[in-house]
């Protein structure tokens, strides 16, 4: 008895936390509004690169997703990260 009942109790708390995780996953063909207009971003500290990352990732969804306006937005980002990295790689002053 004792058995059965520690076997549902670890089912639900498994189930509640997958459940939690999933919430936080962005679906699939959404937009990444932390990239887009900084929101939603808990705790997310990227390096130049990844951010690129990401955005390029966004830029290839296309029109499916974002509006013109927002990828002319996402490509200004780049631009903008892109700038900043290579302002880093340049040689000391």
């Amino acid at each position: 008895m004792k058995k059965n009942l520690i076997a549902i109790l670890a089912v639900a708390i498994l189930s509640a936390t997958s459940m939690a995780f999933a919430a936080d996953a962005p679906a699939a063909g959404s937009k990444d509004e932390c990239i887009l207009a900084s929101k939603n971003c808990k705790d997310q500290v990227d390096s130049i690169q990844q951010r690129m990352k990401k955005i390029n990732t966004e830029i290839k969804k296309g029109k499916k997703v974002y509006s013109a306006e927002e990828l002319k937005k996402l490509e200004q980002k780049l631009k903008e990260a892109d700038d900043i990295l290579k302002s880093l790689e340049k040689p000391g002053k």
